[in-house]
């Protein structure tokens, strides 16, 4: 039996209690997840078969420790594939390989020198006026109602159309998409039964075909975006990119160039709309707003978790963390440790760290998209506050999570407002 270094065994009433699947983990994680950190920072949970690591430190060294601990569980289901799953995965064609998020050195580094200029800040910058054009037509389309799901009315597709937009895909296919990215959470995070994950195997075929075909249009016309960068580093260096990466960037950056962006966002509004002196605070001063994203992000982490395999035996806060094991990094817990951020469960916009968090990893695995991510939810935030300054959460309304180990965001953010007293006149019924 694995023990702490002090001798002590690590299952606890801690490690028993941890379930990420249901309420109240589901509904409200970080009570739990502070009592872990004053507890027991780093514990087994026979639930999941992980071990949990709850603070800032002990995160930092593991993403730190590549040595130690493989990125390459990142993307594996964590319920093990059925045996009649593993059958339709070939049936379908679906060929799952390493992209960057779950590659590990010196491969990881190499790809992503290579594709990484695709994220260069002036490509960002550029996309600025047509993201705010999109989401002044999402605005368009409620403004005048008097009541809206700042979900499904307005950031459901918008982070989807930013990026195809990046990735060279037409807007109007965005619907195919974005169904298909709500189930991959449950696929690859959730615990499916057997009959929902044959389903969910035969959507990943569907949406794998999409991507291939994806790929097979580019090829035949190469544009400026980023898919099209990676296949020409393909076509300069097929030993380091080859053809099957292609298709793996492809769903995997589509799925979560979106999907996190749609979740925080859906987490900003809630947060900002529940702390009325923060949100009448970037309406008066939308200088305020940068600020106001990295706190949502650290505040309400769209990402809570990630996950890494250990590959030696290692210790982590005190505790040894056997070789083979399977580590759950709880990013959501580091980003309210209070050695790190002062008063940690109070929402503050004014924060002077806020951008510590761990919302988008850390290191060499550092989201390369996160500047793409804070771009869009500085512009909905931007217009929203200017042409909405006065609407509230609707009463009454209960929030729903995907009851997943690792993605957040609420399913809907139920709004209303007085259409009558619009700031913009155009705005007004």
């Amino acid at each position: 039996m694995t023990t702490t270094t002090d001798g002590t065994c690590p299952f606890s009433t801690i490690g028993g209690e941890f379930n990420p699947f249901v309420d109240p983990y589901l509904s409200d994680p970080y009570e739990f997840l502070a009592r872990a950190r004053r507890e027991e920072p780093v514990f087994y949970s026979p639930e999941i078969d992980y071990w949990v690591i709850t603070r800032y430190e002990d995160i930092q060294s593991v993403f730190r420790n590549t040595q130690n601990f493989s990125a390459t569980i990142a993307l594996e289901p964590l319920t093990p594939l059925w045996p009649s799953s593993i059958e339709k995965v070939i049936e379908v064609g679906y060929v799952p390989g390493p992209v960057l998020v779950n590659e590990d050195e010196p491969l990881h580094r190499a790809r992503r020198k290579r594709i990484g200029d695709a994220f260069a800040p002036k490509r960002i910058r550029e996309l600025e006026p047509r993201i705010r054009e999109i989401v002044t037509e999402y605005l368009d389309r409620f403004v005048q109602r008097g009541h809206a799901d700042l979900v499904d009315d307005f950031v459901w597709e918008i982070p989807a159309l930013v990026i195809f937009m990046f990735m060279g895909v037409p807007d109007d296919e965005a619907g195919q998409v974005k169904q298909f990215a709500a189930r991959r959470t449950l696929f690859t995070w959730g615990r499916p039964t057997e009959e929902e994950q044959n389903q969910l195997v035969d959507e990943v075929g569907t949406y794998w075909n999409f991507c291939k075909q994806h790929v097979a249009r580019l090829q035949e016309n190469l544009g400026d975006d980023f898919m099209s960068d990676v296949i020409r580093a393909h076509q300069e260096d097929p030993d380091l990119i080859d053809e099957t990466y292609l298709y793996n960037t492809m769903l995997n950056f589509l799925f979560a160039g979106h999907e996190t962006t749609t979740n925080a966002s859906g987490n900003g509004f809630r947060t900002l709309l529940e702390n009325r002196e923060a949100w009448d605070a970037i309406c008066k001063d939308p200088s305020l707003i940068p600020n106001a994203v990295e706190e949502i992000l650290r505040y309400s982490s769209s990402v809570i978790a990630w996950r890494r395999r250990a590959t030696a035996t290692t210790t982590v806060g005190g505790v040894e963390i056997p070789e083979g094991a399977n580590v759950l990094l709880a990013t959501g817990s580091a980003n309210h440790d209070e050695n790190v951020f002062t008063d940690s469960e109070t929402f503050d916009i004014h924060r002077d760290n806020a951008n510590r968090h761990l919302a988008f990893g850390f290191g060499n695995h550092n989201c390369m998209g996160s500047p793409l991510a804070r771009l869009e939810m500085k512009v909905i935030l931007e217009e929203l506050t200017r042409r909405l300054p006065h609407i509230r959460l609707a009463e009454g309304q209960t929030f729903e999570y995907s009851a997943n180990t690792s993605f957040r965001g609420p399913d809907h953010v139920l709004v209303e407002w007085d259409a009558g007293h619009n700031p913009v006149p155009a705005d007004r019924t």
